[in-house]
């Protein structure tokens, strides 16, 4: 299970005017870690060109809902539930369901006429890829995590091409030839922001002296750091100075707010938000779970940031995704298991005070992003979709 870091040096616009009525599709959403790389790669594609078509497939999560309804993107839904981590009678109940899955898929497709598909390794993904492989229609796979789930390591025989998010990124090495290692796409809003933030362009000066504290549990919530934020405000000396930015997930944000209030802390406290862009901007430390999409936007925003990983993710891949960055002083770490309000009070007033240190972190962090990674995933696609040596799909 290695994988050398294979990086494809010539990405090149390849014309996309030679494809004005380009379809899309793709599947995948259930976590915002799934959905938003997805939708980073098709603002690429309609930017490129406005009469391109791109249809999201997903399995009917709250976040797929939410964050696809202010989207202009076309979206279908399929009969599909994951197998990994769940027990017996959920099992059966998920594979009972593949049948009218692949039945769904398999009419997506026909009906679709997709030119390629994009799998971005949620459950869903499965069917449609497995569908497109049947139908001879162009397949390629992202992967966001340094340790590939198990949708991804299933499809990774029936794709032409693997995206990458980390240089040695777990597959096998059987299909090592097909890997590209391009990284995480991160959503254009943010991207620009950043440039223009770069180029000095929609700067506005914080003329407080107010330290911004972004907390993000990862599109869910998360309610274990939600707490311990709480909890280290009784800890700090001077609560006045901080403002938190706290996006909760759906079951603390009432409970998160009124706790605010009491303790007369300035805060902005959500379920989840929308304008991410504008909260990196203002961020000066940022305290967060490690999913894959997490880590790329602060490696492209370069914020300082205190990692707590979630402690039941699948082979303990959010440690592994921000391992290097930790290792090379570029954020830091707490696992969960060690975690007290106590020690997030004491990181927040040691980087408060100490602005040098988190400038350095915030240097060697943009040295991990990788702002073009959805421009280099498209710029691949079209290739693959204009090389002669493929056969055209035998349904389009």
């Amino acid at each position: 299970m290695c994988l050398s870091k294979t990086i494809n040096s010539n990405f090149q616009n390849p014309e996309p005017k030679v494809f004005p009525e380009l379809r899309i599709l793709i599947a995948g959403g259930g976590t915002g870690g799934h959905l938003f790389p997805g939708i980073a790669i098709a603002e690429v594609f309609m930017k490129r060109q406005p009469a391109t078509r791109v249809l999201f497939v997903t399995s009917g999560k709250k976040i797929e809902e939410t964050v696809l309804a202010k989207t202009l993107f076309e979206k279908k839904l399929i009969s599909v539930q994951g197998i990994k981590g769940k027990g017996l009678m959920a099992k059966l109940a998920s594979l009972c369901r593949l049948p009218k899955g692949m039945i769904d898929a398999l009419r997506l497709l026909i009906g679709f006429k997709p030119h390629v598909v994009i799998g971005m390794g949620a459950y869903s993904a499965g069917p449609v890829i497995a569908g497109a492989w049947m139908l001879r229609i162009h397949r390629v796979i992202h992967e966001q995590n340094s340790i590939p789930g198990l949708t991804n390591r299933l499809l990774s025989g029936l794709v032409e091409k693997i995206y990458v998010s980390f240089p040695n990124t777990g597959f096998k090495q059987t299909v090592s030839h097909k890997i590209d290692f391009t990284g995480n796409p991160v959503r254009n809003e943010i991207v620009q922001a950043i440039e223009n933030e770069q180029n000095g362009q929609n700067v506005q000066a914080d003329e407080t002296d107010v330290y911004n504290i972004l907390v993000l549990g990862g599109s869910q919530g998360a309610h274990s750091i939600n707490m311990a934020v709480l909890d280290s405000i009784m800890y700090l000396q001077n609560p006045a100075k901080f403002r938190f930015v706290h996006q909760t997930g759906t079951m603390d944000a009432d409970e998160v707010t009124k706790v605010y209030q009491q303790l007369k802390v300035e805060a902005v406290v959500a379920p989840f938000f929308n304008n991410m862009a504008d909260c990196y901007k203002k961020a000066d430390l940022v305290i967060c779970r490690s999913g894959a999409t997490t880590v790329a936007e602060l490696t492209v925003t370069g914020k300082a940031a205190i990692f707590i990983p979630f402690p039941y993710a699948t082979d303990d891949h959010q440690v592994v995704n921000a391992r290097a960055l930790v290792e090379d002083g570029a954020a830091e770490m707490i696992l969960e298991k060690n975690l007290t309000g106590q020690k997030l009070a004491g990181k927040m007033t040691f980087y408060a005070e100490k602005p040098e240190v988190k400038k350095r972190m915030e240097s060697k962090i943009r040295k991990f992003g990788h702002p073009d990674a959805a421009e280099r995933i498209a710029d691949d696609i079209y290739r693959i979709i204009k090389n002669k040596k493929h056969k055209s799909a035998c349904i389009l």
